[in-house]
């Protein structure tokens, strides 16, 4: 028996790309611990990856992390304890919960962004810049491509 899954035994596209990121994901949130910000978790990643500048409406970042809007309410108001975030009603619908980012919400943005391109610089020294480069624009070629493939449909 092996401890690799199916998908990494196969390397599917997916593991491919999922088992860098993760890692990823793993050093920044560690790093980001280290700039005071140990209460963010991964899972947090969710709410920040999605919230746009002028703040976001719960069910909209919902959909877009594919996850349920109460799911999305958790990692909010979790976010709001900590001071990451306000929630309050939408000024466009005062039915709809609209989250903004705090200061410190935007601190941990933007620490977020400034780890994720210290580890992608690291990586290039690794891997060298030209290859990392090129695996760049092959990841926006293969996004794009992606994009504009359909779901599967089943036949009536």
């Amino acid at each position: 028996m092996t401890d690799r899954t199916i998908s990494e035994r196969v390397g599917t596209l997916g593991s491919l790309l999922r088992k860098p990121y993760e890692k990823l994901q793993e050093i920044v949130y560690s790093r980001l611990a280290g700039r005071g910000f140990g209460d963010v978790r991964p899972a947090h990643s969710s709410l920040f990856r999605y919230i746009l500048p002028s703040g976001s409406r719960v069910s909209d970042l919902a959909e877009k992390a594919s996850m349920t809007k109460q799911s999305m309410a958790y990692l909010a108001q979790s976010l709001c304890d900590l001071g990451y975030v306000n929630i309050g009603p939408d000024p466009a619908d005062g039915r709809a919960k609209l989250v903004k980012l705090t200061e410190r919400g935007e601190a941990v943005w933007q620490a977020l962004i400034d780890l994720s391109a210290e580890v992608e610089a690291e990586a290039a020294h690794i891997t060298g810049r030209a290859r990392l480069e090129d695996l760049r624009r092959g990841l926006v070629d293969l996004a794009d491509a992606i994009e504009t493939m359909r779901p599967y449909q089943a036949k009536s």
